[in-house]
């Protein structure tokens, strides 16, 4: 592992606990469960599926389930790009604009 990848590992440490990866097991699967329940009403409570909240979803469930199934990238591009403070950010975000 290269000197940034470990750097990396090391800034994600934190989050690296058995509770933040259920939590984004959780959190992954609520949002493609809502959206293959009723993608209308769910896109209507999260204030429509636009350009930039789409990709944003689809990238945060795929990235929330690469982590929480304890995938760990071995380059650190990799690791940045499935960082699992971006990807739980943006679902906590999604599941408090749902629930609110």
């Amino acid at each position: 592992m290269s000197n940034l990848a470990a750097q990396v590992a090391k800034l994600h440490a934190p989050l690296d606990k058995t509770l933040f990866r259920v939590l984004s097991l959780l959190l992954g699967f609520y949002h493609v469960a809502m959206v293959m329940w009723d993608p209308e009403a769910y896109s209507a409570s999260i204030g429509g599926f636009n350009d930039v909240i789409s990709p944003l979803m689809i990238w945060a469930i795929c990235s929330s389930m690469i982590f929480g199934l304890s995938f760990k990238p071995r380059n650190w591009y990799w690791q940045v790009f499935f960082s699992p403070y971006f990807s739980l950010s943006i679902l906590i975000y999604l599941t408090l604009v749902r629930l609110v």
